[in-house]
């Protein structure tokens, strides 16, 4: 089956066509998210950590990150954990005045030139904070710490369009020695991660995997990705960033109530007298129809049914949860059960990513 778009010429289920248009490796880029969980996880195991350890909890965890994956997982942390934890999280894109010695300083990024970075972590030292660099560890940045940080280095290298996960885990990783009372298993998402990448791999058929398919779904129509709060709207304007970045796809990243809205005034009709008058259209005398609209409504399992019930009625209109399989069955409460927020919100992460890759592949 081709991508639905007369510009793809590698088919989608052609498994060695795509990996000989991979000539940049975007696919094993995508596909090590669960390698930069588990190596995250073997920093917190050999003790990188302990120095954050404290009998009493943080004023604030700060989450200091001026764009990219580092900043939506900070927006993913603080949305999906910040209620949880025993010390409120705060995002910022530069050290707050009132940072000092009861806070801990999260610098997460992938330049360790970066003015924001360097100049926010040498504050937090100058001022006794505990200060985590979540980042290259060299050059300006190193110098500006002087041995007086945490320091959680990214240990394989992805391109960063690809480093959410790593930076998700890093995040979890200091929340639990933070606060102990929060438990996350590493090592069973590192787990979970590569099973997703697995089952989106190459030489899965269209029909059994999910990167394909959503890729099939998108490819020909504008599209939106929407959520219903704070957590998944991150998400979904992460798979906005990573399409336009990795696939050069424009897509639109908002929030439920926004589609909903525009639903009811008629958004994404086929024609501007909707269906009825798309089947009279001359393409010779009218000129070709705008692309259909296609939204895709990113949510966890706990929210699908409230999400499903909201949308229902609308055409063009997917729910997409980390279960969702082609041709498999319907998520259930028990196939879901032990899958975390953060394992559900990670796997969609890795899925919109293979996504991503596979719409820059089918041009060749």
């Amino acid at each position: 089956m081709s991508a639905g778009s007369s510009a793809a010429v590698v088919d989608l289920d052609d498994g060695d066509g795509l990996l000989a248009a991979d000539r940049e490796g975007l696919l094993r880029a995508a596909a090590m998210a669960g390698a930069q969980v588990r190596a995250t996880a073997a920093a917190l195991d050999e003790g990188l950590l302990e120095p954050l350890r404290s009998g009493q909890p943080p004023r604030t965890v700060i989450w200091l990150a001026g764009r990219g994956a580092a900043e939506t997982a900070g927006a993913v942390l603080a949305a999906a954990f910040g209620a949880g934890v025993a010390a409120p999280i705060v995002t910022v894109s530069e050290a707050p005045p009132w940072i000092g010695a009861l806070d801990v300083l999260v610098v997460a990024g992938d330049d360790p030139a970066d003015p924001a970075l360097v100049s926010a972590a040498a504050t937090g030292v100058r001022r006794g904070a505990r200060v985590v660099v979540v980042a290259p560890y060299e050059g300006p940045l190193r110098d500006a710490t002087a041995g007086r940080a945490v320091v959680l280095a990214p240990r394989l290298w992805v391109p960063d369009d690809f480093g959410l996960s790593r930076y998700l885990a890093s995040g979890l990783a200091i929340l639990q020695v933070i606060d102990p009372a929060l438990r996350v298993d590493l090592g069973g998402l590192a787990d979970e991660l590569d099973a997703e990448a697995l089952r989106n791999s190459a030489g899965r058929d269209l029909f059994t995997n999910p990167a394909k398919a959503l890729a099939e779904r998108i490819s020909g129509r504008d599209v939106v990705f929407a959520g219903d709060n704070a957590t998944t709207l991150a998400l979904a304007r992460h798979g906005a960033a990573v399409l336009l970045r990795v696939a050069q796809e424009t897509v639109a990243a908002v929030g439920l109530g926004d589609v909903l809205v525009a639903l009811r005034a008629g958004f994404g009709a086929p024609g501007a007298g909707g269906h009825e008058s798309s089947l009279f259209h001359d393409e010779e005398l009218d000129g070709p129809l705008p692309r259909r609209v296609r939204t895709f409504v990113l949510t966890t399992d706990a929210e699908r049914p409230t999400v499903s019930s909201r949308v229902s009625g609308y055409d063009d209109v997917d729910v997409v949860t980390a279960e969702d399989v082609p041709d498999g069955p319907e998520p259930t409460a028990v196939a879901s059960a032990g899958r975390g927020i953060e394992q559900q919100l990670a796997k969609l992460a890795v899925r919109l990513e293979m996504t991503a890759v596979y719409l820059r592949l089918v041009r060749g």
